[in-house]
């Protein structure tokens, strides 16, 4: 564990590189990346080595289980069939790929320590990948299967590296026994993951407390994986099934509880994230300090393993969407294009490194586990060379094909619909309550055109551009109305610093011209 001062430096300094990144427009992951690396050898910098444990139990649930709050249970089950087979096939396919490879080319590496370092190198990270296909306005669909293929790969390479590691170090596992480790893992990470997620949305539903709420969502990922590791099922996959159940339910909690929870993520996912590829770049120094072997003839078998899983992804990718359709003569393929981005979507990141360096140090025998160096060496060599080559060539990739979504639109024309429904429901509603008792004053009525409000500015994002038209009614609304949230504000800040109000009153007031600012923005 670092010494306090350290992690407080790296957090900062990671914290510093993603907020340029983010000014200049450039891929947070990728400078980070880039930054660790030139700083790895800088006089004096700490010794940041990587520990798997703090890795696999403290970094990677959370952030698993973020992303599948967010994520659409009901978009991953309809594209059960492409997320399964990158997710479970692809992983499987590109772990003998990479494995064949290495054992060729590495000498005195065994076939069972090379499918270790298959499994190692396996799963694709895609935060760097859905951050840039967000900002270029991927279509939804293609999201949906690099989230959903982010979210099970890990258990998917985790579960064949433990089996792989078994044989290895000669726990008398076979290759029957391997297969059936992985199917067992997986059914009882699904059945942890939903029991979890169940349970603990029938205690928040109880507690009608939005601080409470918050702080059990908070130990959710870490007791959900930690609970499905005990029983020696796929903690990852826990997590994951517990996140999309709690997420599916979102709209059950109170309005109070959603918006902290997802400021509480958002800060989360970048505080770890920043956390995470600032490590990978800084461990350069550690990974070829730890090699023995000439360094030379690794590098070789290192680009050779990262050609590898590249080849291995794009034949899948291909093989997998087009030779059923050719097969049964169908003429609806999806656009090659959308094959292409998701072919070259294959960033490794931390969960292989942290894998490469949880390999055990000796087998049950007591003999030092075969090539363990060269496992870690290439584990990195890999991830910093998909990190380097996707990350660089994304973006312009995906400019270059012009893959770009409609979802706007679609989602503009759903939203207005059910926004008319949703306003006239509760006009009926409103009527309901009002036959019998009448409101004081205008209450009433400005209930009704609040309302109405809502649904015109629904209605008026599927017109023409404001460029074309001028400003519509409800951009002018919530031009005058932030103006005005705004002199308002300014007005108690002054009354605070007068001392005519207290601190409390001001954070009491804030927090609600907050709330309505963050509606305006909304819209």
């Amino acid at each position: 564990m670092h010494e306090l001062p350290e992690l407080m430096a790296l957090l900062a300094g990671a914290l510093a590189v993603t907020a340029l990144a983010r000014r200049w427009g450039v891929s947070a992951p990728l400078a980070l990346v880039v930054v660790g690396l030139a700083m790895s050898y800088l006089p004096g910098l700490p010794d940041y080595q990587l520990d798997p444990e703090i890795v696999l139990v403290l970094i990677i649930p959370p952030l698993l289980y973020s992303a599948a709050l967010r994520s659409s249970s009901i978009g991953i089950k309809a594209n059960l069939r492409p997320i399964g087979l990158l997710a479970f096939g692809l992983v499987l396919f590109s772990t003998l790929a990479a494995g064949l490879v290495a054992w060729w080319l590495v000498p005195g590496m065994s076939l069972g320590v090379a499918l270790v370092l298959g499994a190692v190198v396996a799963p694709p990270d895609a935060v760097a990948a859905i951050a840039i296909g967000r900002r270029l306005g991927l279509p939804r669909r293609l999201m949906t299967v690099l989230g959903g293929e982010s979210l099970v790969n890990d258990a998917t390479a985790l579960t064949a590296y433990r089996a792989a590691i078994a044989v290895v170090i000669g726990s008398g596992l076979s290759l029957l026994g391997g297969v059936g480790m992985f199917l067992l893992a997986s059914a009882g990470g699904l059945v942890v993951g939903y029991v979890v997620g169940w349970l603990v949305h029938q205690v928040r539903a109880r507690l009608d407390d939005g601080n409470l709420e918050s702080a059990v969502g908070l130990l959710v990922p870490f007791a959900t994986y930690l609970l499905a590791e005990e029983i020696h099922a796929s903690g990852v996959l826990a997590v994951v099934v517990a996140g999309l159940y709690l997420g599916h339910r979102a709209p059950a909690s109170d309005a109070a509880t959603r918006l902290q929870d997802r400021a509480v993520w958002d800060a989360a996912d970048t505080l770890l994230e920043a956390l995470v590829f600032a490590l990978i770049g800084l461990q350069l120094r550690t990974v070829v300090d730890g090699v023995s072997a000439d360094l030379l003839p690794l590098t070789a078998a290192g680009l050779a393993v990262t050609a590898a899983v590249v080849v291995a992804r794009v034949a899948w990718v291909f093989t997998t969407m087009y030779a059923p359709l050719w097969l049964s003569r169908k003429r609806d393929a999806p656009p090659w294009q959308h094959a292409v981005v998701v072919s070259w979507a294959g960033m490794r990141g931390v969960v292989s490194l942290a894998a490469a360096s949880a390999v055990p140090v000796a087998t049950l025998s007591g003999a030092p586990f075969p090539n363990r160096s060269e496992v870690v060496f290439l584990a990195f060599f890999v991830t910093l060379a998909t990190l380097l080559l996707y990350g660089s060539t994304l973006p312009w990739l995906i400019r270059r094909l012009g893959v770009r979504g409609r979802d706007s639109y679609t989602d503009a024309l759903a939203e207005a619909e059910a926004q008319h429904n949703a306003a006239r429901a509760a006009r009926d509603r409103l009527d309901d309550l009002t036959r019998e008792s009448q409101p004081p004053g205008r209450v009433a009525d400005r209930l009704r055109q609040a309302a109405q409000h809502r649904s015109n500015q629904a209605w008026e994002r599927l017109g023409r551009s404001s460029d074309e038209v001028g400003e519509s009614p409800s951009e002018a609304y919530r031009r005058l109305r932030g103006e005005m949230l705004a002199a308002e504000r300014d007005v108690f800040v002054r009354f605070r610093d007068e001392h005519r109000i207290d601190d409390e009153v001001l954070r009491r007031v804030l927090h609600e011209l907050d709330l309505e600012e963050l509606m305006l923005r909304r819209e």
